[in-house]
């Protein structure tokens, strides 16, 4: 090799060690996306995970919120991230569904006795089962289960004192299996929409009422046009924080650790704030947001919600079975 070519060798290696250093150093960008405004418990929460994602790994995983279904629908982003198109995803659980139907053990209508039994059962034994299952079966991470809360019932037609009151009212519901088969054992007349059609639906009157987190009546405003709040606390309401296997494998095992942390500790933290938001919330529904609040007797409801809990252990088998055994074991 003469001096020349040489020289060239020498300065194209160190231009590579250069691009490459560069490369190693740059941050790595996990674009968050979530369906609701950027001030709803997704965007709280979203901010909190912002903010130890960079913490732990120093700056080199920079996260970006995009609410208001800026990269994807709730109803689409699960199938976006196992294309890997998408980063992260928040995802109310009901959602997740028809993509991986076990999720739909923690739907099931009155299947959580208390706060403690819930958690018992997201941050224990079943709660890692859970995560462990989806990923080996859709390739989508769940870092973090997130707070959970009652969802709460509301209706354009009546106030609601007992079941029968329930009789034939048009009911927005996700398109879950498990949430449509609770509101016809009820005695509704239940109308799967995505979560995107859901509020104009409600305004122009399609559909007579929903259910929805608490706080998504206020932060939605729906009590501008549903004036009836009824608490029934037959499901509860939580949103995994979900990420890609495609992002995932971008990062070292040091750096997924650190994501993983910050989900599970972003969480942990928010459920802190949010414990005492429930009544909080119902109480400014009931006052300055105008609704007529009632608190139906239950008996007949968790009656009701029991012949859906066989049902769906019939239809979808001894694994789907197994984990409603665990999740009762748990309240123990």
């Amino acid at each position: 090799m003469n001096a020349f070519n040489l020289r060239t060798f020498l300065a194209s290696a160190a231009l590579a060690g250069v691009t490459a250093t560069s490369a190693f150093a740059a941050d790595i960008t996990m674009n968050v996306g979530f369906g609701a405004p950027e001030e709803s418990l997704y965007g709280r929460f979203g901010k909190i995970f912002e903010q130890k994602a960079e913490e732990y790994t120093n700056g080199a995983i920079d996260v970006k919120l995009r609410c208001c279904n800026q990269i994807s629908s709730e109803d689409e982003a699960f199938k976006a991230m196992q294309l890997g198109t998408v980063d992260g995803f928040f995802i109310t659980a009901n959602n997740v569904s028809p993509h991986w139907p076990l999720m739909d053990v923690t739907v099931l209508p009155y299947i959580f006795q208390n706060k403690d039994h819930l958690a018992n059962v997201l941050d224990g034994e079943v709660g890692q089962i859970m995560k462990e299952k989806l990923q080996a079966e859709t390739s989508v991470h769940m870092l973090a289960f997130g707070p959970a809360l009652y969802r709460d019932f509301y209706n354009s037609v009546r106030p609601v004192n007992t079941m029968a009151d329930m009789d034939g009212l048009k009911i927005r519901v996700p398109k879950n299996e498990v949430m449509i088969a609770t509101f016809e054992a009820f005695g509704a007349n239940p109308v799967p929409l995505a979560w995107s059609e859901t509020p104009t639906a409600l305004q122009t009157g399609t559909v007579d009422g929903g259910d929805n987190g608490t706080s998504f009546i206020r932060d939605m405003k729906f009590y501008e046009f549903e004036p009836h709040l009824v608490i029934l606390e037959h499901f509860v309401s939580f949103a995994p924080l979900f990420a890609s296997d495609n992002f995932m494998k971008k990062l070292s095992d040091e750096q997924r650790e650190q994501i993983i942390r910050a989900a599970n500790d972003a969480g942990a933290e928010f459920a802190l704030q949010v414990a005492t938001e429930t009544e909080e919330i119902r109480n400014w529904l009931a006052t300055e947001g105008g609704m007529a609040m009632t608190t139906p007797d239950k008996t007949d409801f968790v009656e009701a919600a029991k012949g859906v809990q066989a049902q769906f252990a019939e239809q979808r088998g001894p694994e789907f079975v197994e984990l409603v055994g665990m999740i009762q074991a748990a309240a123990e």
